[in-house]
């Protein structure tokens, strides 16, 4: 852990990063950041006591290289970085939708280039990260990556080739359960209960359900099958959903979330 880490485009995922970082071990001094806005980077000083620096004092001082800027601006931060990035620097990719031979393109010949989609709640320690290695990223540099998402969450190998997928449905995914459990809050508001206690029943169960799912090992038909008894409500419930096309449009919204990493990827090819 004594080798510098640096965050560039640090938000909020990216400061959530650093926050687990230094419960899980590293040094805030190992840390660097770098932000569009002083006043962001005194933040970030005072609050974790990382230290701020420009983009290409990270480019040429830390030893891994962790870009979490927005997608539609890669392309201008790595013009200005490859000059001064060498080929023995760890690149971690956070944005969506960019390939690992966009970035390999750009630097030095050699550079290793990990692509990681994480999720939202590393805010919570539960982010869900897939981690996928470039052409020239070695088995060290994938571990070193799991060790740094590791602090935020869960994380998982998966090939390159289904990271759109993964995007799909863990990227985007907790906001489908957003959606969800606002969509249950306001049945609940309908059916006669206050906001807040409609919200309170959705999330408790939404959490037991989470942890059955997560802790119990068993598939999640047998768990609902549990649940729904002959001839009672949850079966009227589930036959609702089916007559109105829920699982077909659950799958069809992934679908198209799936096709935009894809564009998003056909984009940086421009």
């Amino acid at each position: 852990m004594a080798q510098k880490v640096a965050v560039l485009g640090t938000g909020k995922i990216g400061e959530a990063l650093l926050s687990g970082m230094i419960r899980a071990g590293w040094a805030p001094a190992d840390l660097l950041v770098t932000t569009r806005r002083q006043e962001r980077a005194d933040e970030l000083r005072a609050r974790h006591g990382v230290t701020p620096v420009s983009n290409l004092e990270a480019a040429k001082t830390a030893d891994t290289l962790i870009l979490t800027v927005k997608p539609q601006d890669m392309g201008a931060l790595l013009d200005e970085l490859a000059p001064h990035i060498p080929a023995d620097r760890l690149v971690i990719s956070g944005a969506a939708g960019i390939p690992t031979s966009f970035y390999e393109d750009r630097l030095a010949a050699g550079t290793p280039v990990v692509r990681v989609m994480t999720n939202t709640p590393a805010l919570v320690d539960e982010a869900m990260s897939v981690i996928s290695a470039g052409s020239h990223a070695t088995p060290q540099h994938l571990a070193h990556t799991e060790e740094i998402f590791g602090a935020v969450g869960k994380t998982l190998r998966v090939p390159e080739s289904q990271q759109d997928a993964c995007t799909a449905l863990s990227g985007s995914g907790p906001a489908y359960f957003f959606y969800l459990v606002e969509a249950m809050t306001d049945a609940g508001i309908l059916l006669g209960l206050p906001r807040d206690k409609a919200h309170d029943l959705i999330v408790q169960s939404a959490i037991g359900a989470a942890t059955m799912l997560r802790d119990s090992g068993e598939h999640p038909v047998r768990l609902r099958e549990n649940v729904t008894s002959p001839a009672g409500t949850t079966i009227n419930a589930i036959r609702e959903l089916e007559n109105h096309g829920v699982r077909a449009a659950l799958i069809a919204a992934l679908e198209a979330a799936r096709d935009r990493s894809r564009e998003l990827a056909s984009s940086t090819k421009d």
